[in-house]
């Protein structure tokens, strides 16, 4: 289904700047000092329209949170969404493609990364495109502190498969692998909205977490 596109949508996110970055690149390796304090920063790539971000920042009061997406009509509609709601002093937003995350975070400066339900880019010639490539990989690992972890989640088997096989060649290890994730004894779950869309249909969700070595 095509996005629609909303008009003026950078206009819209310049009126939220207490809490979305346009440009992050003058906070690299100054982020601990932006949040003020040194709590751990975890990162979601693809935040849609940030109910888990938003979730994951309310449980885990004890962690920055940021989140990223690229579109930034996808990002106004969360920006909508999380108006309604009582502002988080560690949550931010930022418009960015993950191809940049080495121009706003330095070496080690992020703890954890999200991956939830990214795009799948099925054509072989749109490989690249998918963030689990090895190119996207290693990316992730030079902002990645050394124990710091990548969760990514998806409903498409043919992802999933694809990403096992491109994570072990890039040398990474998986702390947990789930093949039906609401039907494993997993604790702690937060859905993004289009997980919940699938909740209540059976449809196979995919977990893993991996570390790099």
């Amino acid at each position: 289904m095509r996005l629609r596109k909303i008009p003026n949508a950078m206009e819209i996110l310049k009126e939220h700047s207490d809490y979305v970055i346009l440009d992050g690149k003058n906070n690299k390796g100054k982020w601990h000092s932006f949040f003020c304090n040194l709590n751990p920063i975890h990162l979601e790539i693809g935040m849609g329209k940030g109910q888990f971000i938003t979730t994951m920042a309310k449980n885990h009061p004890d962690i920055n949170f940021i989140g990223v997406e690229v579109v930034d009509s996808i990002m106004v509609k969360a920006i909508r969404k999380y108006k309604k709601e009582e502002k988080l002093a560690n949550l931010i937003f930022m418009l960015v493609d993950a191809k940049e995350l080495e121009n706003v975070f330095e070496k080690g400066e992020i703890s954890q990364i999200y991956l939830n339900f990214s795009d799948p880019w099925p054509k072989k010639r749109h490989e690249k495109r998918r963030l689990t490539h090895h190119s996207f990989l290693q990316i992730f690992k030079n902002i990645l502190k050394e124990e710091g972890e990548i969760h990514f989640k998806t409903d498409n088997e043919k992802l999933f498969e694809y990403s096992l096989v491109s994570m072990s060649q890039f040398g990474m290890f998986f702390n947990f692998i789930s093949l039906d994730l609401h039907k494993s004894d997993f604790q702690g779950n937060v859905m993004t909205e289009y997980e919940e869309r699938f909740s209540q249909t059976g449809q196979r969700i995919f977990r893993v977490e991996a570390k790099f070595k």
